[in-house]
């Protein structure tokens, strides 16, 4: 089910009066919460809700164990059963095929002969989120930082929570857990401050994410037939339609979740305002970014042992993040464009001249923050080529083509999928989030929101409605799913 769906539509009011009518009974609320989560997710295909409570059950019982475990090695042991299981079952569903293809293509370059050939495997959506998600558990236990539950439905229901279940916010569960044991009273501010983080979340996705893909796959579908700028625009295009597409997700998830009394961690802070590749990490997919560095980057040694280890497990790290995200060359190529950014960042601001005289003035200057802000957007989005094109020859022909500078006609912009009315569209749109975003950093937009008059607000409300239905894009042009479902 899709959070822009009509049966979701449905679905959310339904479910939304019916938990603030059995909310006052703790249990009760959890197997509604439960079940209607394994409903949202069966909606898509009920055969994966196995994998979920496959997963659920292992980690459930094995974050028990640990505890009970008299010796280190038993400890281990248990942990390398929770390990091997959620990793074992994404590694077949999302990598069975890549290391089977790179086991033929390597056999074959030595001099074999074997045939190319691929298992039929349907990647089950969310799978890469929750198994992140369950994994926290049994860790965060085993290094004793959070004490196993006793009840399998709260954790059950943490795993299989519907608003983050198939896209995150990637929850740890000494945040979310705790928040199925308690109570929630009715909040007229929060739910109404949920709805329209989550009705922000669908003006990102449906006007501008969905407007921008269709201009983004024509060309990248068919990167042999343009160049220069059409493809420039088309990756600038992306690189918004990513943003918009995942960061609605996020919104949606947390503002739905917030209408149900539960905090989910913040996973956006205008990521395309940052001064460097690092800073850039600090702001986009933060539950994701947080979660390499806890359970994999300090495990590897972090900054402990010298500064060539901490350049190796920093560009370690992205290589996984980059693993993490598809199962092909180009999403590692795209890891370690940003792995390799955040180690030179790393190797200068430890140089002393950039912390002083001429460079550290320029650097504090306004013009010197619009600069870094410009190359690192231009670093992202050049990196984005590889997240995007469907092969790696695809993503050298983009790269290639782009530097073929000529003259864009006025026919050929316009034939690139989006006619004129529909650009202009989604050029205001992409205005006004940057302005919006500018805005809030400032001054806190909800802040500032709140203080209008209420017939202001209302109209407010009402626009905003009309805007994502008149501007929204629907039908066979419309993508069926988010970007990061794929993930």
């Amino acid at each position: 089910m899709l959070f822009n769906s009509f049966d979701f539509a449905v679905f959310f009011p339904i479910f939304f009066v019916l938990y603030w009518v059995v909310h006052k009974h703790l249990t009760i609320r959890n197997v509604f919460l439960l079940f209607s989560s394994y409903l949202f997710y069966a909606w898509w295909d009920w055969r994966f809700l196995f994998l979920i409570i496959f997963s659920s059950i292992v980690d459930f019982v094995v974050g028990g164990q640990i505890v009970k475990a008299k010796t280190k090695s038993a400890k281990r042991t248990l942990l390398i059963i929770s390990l091997l299981t959620n990793l074992g079952l994404l590694a077949y569903f999302k990598y069975a095929n890549f290391f089977i293809d790179s086991f033929i293509n390597s056999f074959n370059f030595l001099g074999g002969n074997l045939d190319s050939f691929a298992l039929q495997i349907i990647l089950p959506v969310g799978i890469s989120f929750y198994t992140f998600q369950t994994l926290s558990y049994t860790i965060d236990i085993y290094r004793g930082r959070l004490q196993p539950v006793k009840e399998w439905l709260p954790f059950f229901t943490f795993v299989a929570f519907f608003p983050q279940l198939v896209a995150g916010p990637i929850e740890r569960a000494s945040h979310l857990l705790p928040q199925f044991y308690k109570k929630y009273n009715f909040d007229y501010d929060r739910v109404k401050s949920g709805l329209l983080l989550a009705l922000f979340g669908l003006f990102k996705k449906m006007v501008i994410a969905d407007r921008l893909a269709v201009l983004v796959n024509q060309v990248y579908n068919n990167p042999t037939d343009y160049s220069g700028f059409e493809l420039i625009i088309a990756t600038v295009f992306f690189a918004f339609q990513i943003y918009c597409d995942f960061s609605g997700y996020s919104d949606i998830a947390i503002g739905i979740s917030r209408t149900l009394g539960f905090d989910l961690m913040k996973n956006f802070k205008s990521p395309y305002f940052s001064r460097s590749i690092t800073e850039f990490w600090r702001r986009w997919h933060i539950s994701l970014s947080t979660w390499f560095r806890d359970y994999v980057y300090i495990p590897l040694g972090g900054s402990r042992k010298g500064n060539y280890r901490t350049y190796a497990n920093l560009f370690i790290v992205f290589l996984v993040s980059g693993l993490w995200h598809g199962a092909a060359i180009t999403f590692i190529i795209w890891g370690a464009v940003h792995g390799i950014f955040i180690v030179v960042e790393k190797i200068l601001k430890e140089q002393s001249w950039t912390q002083e005289g001429a460079v550290a003035k320029f650097n504090s200057s306004y013009f010197g923050q619009a600069w870094w802000m410009l190359f690192t957007f231009v670093v992202v989005t050049f990196a984005w080529i590889f997240f995007r094109a469907n092969s790696f020859s695809d993503a050298l022909t983009v790269i290639s083509g782009s530097f073929e500078i000529k003259a864009i006609t006025k026919e050929g912009l316009f034939g690139l999928g989006l006619v004129e009315a529909e650009l202009k569209v989604a050029l205001v749109a992409i205005l006004l989030l940057l302005l919006f975003e500018a805005f809030h950093n400032r001054f806190g937009a909800l802040h500032v929101f709140n203080k209008q008059f209420i017939l202001i607000r209302w109209m407010f409300y009402i626009i905003a409605i009309f805007v994502i239905i008149i501007f929204g894009i629907y039908g066979e042009n419309a993508p069926k799913e988010f970007i990061y479902f794929q993930f």
